[in-house]
């Protein structure tokens, strides 16, 4: 074992094990959250957030978009504009996220409820056509009954979507022929022929 080729595989083990020793910027010394720590007189080494202190890029300064309310009061517009767009992306997160319990057509008869889970509300129902359109939203965001939060699964932006699709679907279920603009009349009767 006294070669030199032995000792040269023994030495060069020695400096890479010994290139893995240094300090890099990494390495600074820190504390964790909730550590004591001498420094602060209170024993803690973390500090306590500033009263008002906001995360970055979540303000959230518009009680209507962000909560459907404003103050305690639901709100009864919807606070962006509404677009086919709009109505496309609700349609499309209604039928992800609300169709498997509420159905396609929101009458409540989804695939869950008919599999024994309790029956959702039809939302053409008075109650729920006469709701404000806060409430969607707010139930969506916090959850009702047996429902539960969607929050953490549907951005803010979509919660107001699928409540525009909603009153869509609203609006069709209870509409007539007579409603229908003439031009579009005539393309409807053509489709039925």
């Amino acid at each position: 074992m006294n070669s030199p080729f032995a000792m040269a595989l023994v030495g060069i083990a020695f400096l890479g094990l010994l290139c893995g020793c240094r300090h890099e910027m990494y390495d600074q010394p820190k504390s964790d959250p909730l550590e004591k720590s001498d420094f602060f007189k209170n024993g803690a080494a973390s500090r306590p957030l500033v009263s008002g202190t906001v995360a970055r890029g979540h303000l959230e300064a518009d009680q209507a978009f962000y909560r459907g309310m404003i103050g305690t009061n639901l709100v009864t517009e919807f606070p962006m504009p509404i677009t086919k767009q709009v109505l496309e992306r609700g349609r499309e997160r209604y039928e992800i996220y609300c169709s498997v319990c509420h159905a396609r057509t929101g009458d409540g008869n989804g695939m869950i409820p008919q599999r024994g889970f309790p029956v959702p509300p039809s939302y053409h129902i008075d109650r729920l056509r006469d709701a404000p359109v806060g409430h969607f939203y707010d139930v969506i965001t916090r959850g009702y009954g047996v429902m539960y939060s969607y929050a953490s699964r549907v951005e803010p932006a979509d919660r107001w979507a699928i409540a525009a699709y909603i009153r869509a679907l609203q609006l069709s279920h209870n509409s007539r022929l007579e409603n229908v603009p003439p031009a579009d009349r005539a393309k409807l009767e053509g489709q039925n022929q």
